[in-house]
């Protein structure tokens, strides 16, 4: 049975390892995505931008085809559906509706410097709030599934690292049997070294029963606490919490299991393992700190045999012979084996009780020039002494981290915790720290956030340009942008939710539907100025006559986005802040579309439009 039947069947894989020092090397990891729906979303990188391959394709695929029908299909359609006869009726909704918005409308006209004022007061504001809000790459996807990594001591047998998973199995089967459905572990490293793992490493993979099964918890974070708090009491072991698919992912990217990663980096072994365990402290004091642990570097037991000259000048050995009998240890090659044309290495290797009883291996003899035997012990120092378990490796330096989950919070707040925290650890000359795992992308899509929004936001200016010919009008359009934000940002603040880039694509969303809505305004309002109206009497007419569609659009998009704010099953936790902020900012873009701008209109408009001769 191979390795994945036996995972499939709830088996464990135990796959030892016979070197002693495992070296690994992370490399560094690409580019971090950005934020842009259309234009910017095609350019995500890493891993992860396949999370919103099936929500960007089928967008821009219609795109084209919208684009295409529209001025072609749509008015065949209509002249052979819609009769010749129509009378105009508006129905009882949209009149109940502009029995409202009349007289809001004549307030914002006859008000226009207190609604102004009162729009760059809301705009401020959510300024404000928006450096308040906590910040994070992607909001955490349940997997329905849980993966332990447990770490025991260095030098642990095989079958003392069997018998401990054997043991938390039981006990989460036994605690946790309606939560749980299979668990099985993986132990060492696998046939296909690309994950390197000594013995003392473990993966415990958790997969969990249906929710509605669960009688102890009510949410994933909730028996993930109570699985480590469960954990807690088992002595010689570390856990650390995660899932199979993020876990991968950083992994492969950072180099690391869990959230937050501070890497040291070094020469010395000692000083980066004290450096590592003040660091350690620092970060379990950080409120939102869980699974707080320090890579294991040290701790294999290593036998040591070093040669005592002295002893052997007095009894005339050659250190040579001394070494060649510890060269035996291992493999000696004396010879070679010629079979046809194969050839095999003839070597010579002592009994294993030698090499696994130390004080055996004191007793063997060595023989002297004049035929004496004197044993090892006499002629070397030989101990058991604790050396490296593994040697991490990046941009050429040794390197140590502290990984740490982040519960109940934001991962930009905490890594800026730890950021004021860490400043009063001093490090010796040559030793620095840097940051890895989640926070690593979230500053990269930052970065890239700087050049690629600025770019994008000049594109849909420069479109308005064109559409109108001027600056004026392409400005007053432009200012439903920064509105409709205003929105998006209160929403996120309400719901405590902090700004990811589930959340960026939502006002990317938003205000490519604000400008709508305002071009539509601002076109009929210009329409209405070239058949000679006046300016005032232009804004009026126009707010009251596009107020359906201006409602209509935002309403549609509003609601084509309330399935996804109240989906709770898989994939929820990244379809709802891009939801939310698509929601909250249709509606402050809307309420700026129908009282703001003809208030910014009849200030700043007047010369938009001439009357046509």
């Amino acid at each position: 049975m191979s390795s994945r039947e036996r995972a499939r069947a709830g088996g464990r894989d135990y796959c030892p390892r016979k070197a002693a020092i495992a070296s690994r090397r992370s490399e560094p990891s690409g580019p971090a995505p950005d934020l842009k729906k259309r234009a910017s979303v095609p350019s995500l990188e890493t891993t992860y931008l396949q999370k919103f391959q099936l929500g960007r394709s089928p967008v821009m695929s219609a795109s084209p085809s919208k684009i295409g029908l529209l001025p072609s299909f749509v008015p065949v359609l209509a002249s052979m559906v819609l009769t010749r006869r129509l009378e105009h009726r508006e129905p009882i909704a949209v009149r109940a509706v502009n029995r409202v918005y009349r007289p809001v409308l004549a307030w914002a006209l006859a008000h226009r410097g207190l609604v102004i004022g009162l729009s760059l007061v809301a705009l401020g504001n959510a300024g404000f709030l928006a450096t308040r809000l906590g910040s994070e790459f992607v909001p955490r996807l349940r997997e329905q599934a849980i993966v332990i990594n447990t770490v025991r001591l260095a030098g642990v047998s095989l079958d003392e690292s069997v018998r401990y998973g054997s043991a938390v199995e039981a006990m989460i089967l036994e605690q946790f049997s309606a939560e749980v459905d299979h668990v099985w572990t993986r132990t060492g490293t696998a046939e296909v070294a690309t994950d390197p793992m000594g013995l003392e490493l473990s993966d415990v993979f958790l997969t969990l029963a249906p929710r509605d099964q669960w009688t102890r918890a009510k949410t994933q974070v909730d028996l993930t606490a109570q699985l480590s708090a469960a954990l807690d009491g088992m002595p010689g072991m570390r856990s650390v919490f995660t899932q199979p698919i993020e876990m991968r992912m950083n992994e492969m990217i950072a180099g690391i299991r869990a959230d937050v990663g501070v890497k040291l980096y070094g020469d010395d072994f000692a000083v980066l393992e004290a450096k590592a365990a003040e660091i350690q402290r620092v970060v379990a004091g950080i409120r939102g700190a869980a699974d707080v642990t320090v890579e294991q570097l040290t701790g294999l037991p290593v036998l040591r045999i070093e040669v005592d000259r002295e002893a052997c000048a007095r009894f005339g050995v050659d250190g040579q012979e001394v070494l060649e009998l510890v060269e035996s240890m291992g493999t000696r090659s004396v010879g070679e084996i010629i079979e046809g044309q194969m050839r095999f290495a003839l070597v010579l290797r002592l009994a294993d009780r030698y090499r696994d009883n130390p004080d055996l291996l004191k007793r063997l003899p060595v023989r002297a020039p004049d035929g004496q035997r004197v044993p090892l012990g006499q002629l070397a120092r030989i101990e058991v002494a604790e050396g490296p378990s593994t040697i991490n490796r990046e941009w050429a330096r040794r390197r140590i981290s502290v990984q740490a989950n982040v519960r109940d919070r934001d991962i930009g707040s905490f890594v800026a915790a730890i950021r004021v925290a860490l400043a009063d650890v001093a490090l010796p000359d040559g030793y620095f720290v840097r940051f890895g795992g989640q926070f690593e992308h979230l500053e990269r899509a930052r970065s890239r956030l700087m050049l690629v929004v600025p770019l994008a936001l000049l594109l849909i200016f420069a479109l308005l340009y064109v559409t109108f010919g001027g600056v004026r009008d392409a400005l007053l359009v432009f200012t439903g942008v920064p509105l409709s934000a205003v929105g998006g940002v209160l929403t996120l603040w309400l719901l405590d939710m902090p700004f990811s880039i589930s959340a960026g694509v939502g006002f990317i969303a938003v205000s490519g539907v604000a400008v709508l809505g305002q071009l539509v305004l601002v076109s009929r309002a210009r329409q209405l100025m070239q058949r000679g109206q006046g300016l005032a009497q232009a804004i009026h007419d126009a707010a009251e006559t596009r107020l359906r569609p201006v409602l209509m659009t935002g309403l549609v998009a509003a609601l084509g986005f309330v399935p996804m704010a109240l989906n709770t099953g898989v994939g929820a936790e990244v379809q709802r802040p891009l939801a939310m902020v698509v929601i909250g900012g249709v509606i402050s873009s809307t309420l700026a579309t129908l009282v703001l701008l003809p208030a910014l209109y009849a200030v700043f408009g007047g010369r938009s439009a001439q009357p046509t001769p």
